[in-house]
């Protein structure tokens, strides 16, 4: 899936995460390695650091479970509606 301009505003609105910052970890997860749980909590860490909202133990261990496992649905699009 591309990342498109719409949906970037969507998530920007959302989270009031800025683009550029959404952009680059992005950019950054394109070159790395989705099944390192090291990879993954670290960008949990820093979305939670940027959008203010703490994220549990145990809500970082379902996101990294889902993530290695391929569980992230495909259109993210729909998680935003």
């Amino acid at each position: 899936m591309g990342i498109t301009d719409s949906f970037l505003n969507k998530v920007e609105r959302k989270t009031n995460v800025s683009k550029e910052s959404i952009l680059s970890i992005a950019e950054r997860l394109k070159g790395g390695n989705l099944k390192d749980e090291k990879t993954i909590r670290g960008v949990i860490d820093e979305l939670s650091a940027l959008t203010g909202k703490p994220v549990s133990k145990e809500q970082s261990d379902r996101i990294v479970k889902a993530v290695v496992g391929d569980q992230i649905p495909n259109n993210l699009e729909n998680m935003l509606d």
